[in-house]
C-alpha cells in the first residue's frame, strides 16, 4: 500500500509539472468597475498538447477565455472554448489578443496586490498561479 501511495504521487507530480504559468498580471481596475483582464504565459513541457478549459479566481463571478480579433476595421472580443498549447511549446495570453476575462469583479484591483487563479487544464489538471496586479495603464508583462 505504501508503494502504490509513492507511486501515485510521484505520477501526478509529474502530471502537474508538465505545466508551468508565467509572468501573470493583471491591471489596476477603477472603481466600480465590473471586469478585469488575466495576462499570462503558458509553458507546456509535456510531449503531448494540453488545453486550458477554463479558469476561476475568489476576486470574480467567473473567469472566461477571450480572443480580440479583426473583423473589418474593427476589434471585438468574443468568448472562446480554451487554449490549444503545443508539445513542448507556449500560449502567451496578451493584450489585444486571447486573454482571460474576469466577470463580476467583486471588488476594484489595486496594483501591488496578488490574485488567486487556478487555471484548469485538458491534461495537466488543476494549476494554481497568482495574477500580479500592475498599474492601470500598464500595456505588457515585465520580464523576470
Amino acid at each position: 500500500m505504501k508503494y502504490l501511495l509513492v507511486l501515485l504521487w510521484l505520477v501526478s507530480t509529474c502530471v502537474f509539472s508538465q505545466v508551468e504559468v508565467e509572468n501573470a498580471w493583471s491591471r489596476a481596475t477603477a472603481p466600480g468597475a465590473r471586469v478585469g483582464a488575466g495576462y499570462l504565459t503558458i509553458r507546456n513541457k509535456a510531449e503531448k498538447a494540453d488545453k486550458l478549459l477554463g479558469a476561476s479566481s475568489s476576486v470574480a463571478a467567473r473567469v472566461e477565455t477571450h480572443v480580440v480579433e479583426k473583423q473589418g476595421e474593427v476589434m471585438r472580443m468574443r468568448e472562446v472554448k480554451g487554449y490549444d498549447v503545443p508539445a513542448k511549446g507556449s500560449f502567451e495570453l496578451k493584450p489585444g489578443g486571447a486573454h482571460l476575462m474576469l466577470v463580476d469583479i467583486k471588488r476594484q484591483l489595486k496594483e501591488g496586490e496578488k490574485l488567486p487563479l487556478v487555471l484548469r487544464f485538458q491534461n495537466a489538471g488543476e494549476v494554481k498561479a497568482e495574477l500580479e496586479v500592475r498599474a492601470l495603464g500598464a500595456a505588457k508583462a515585465h520580464s523576470h
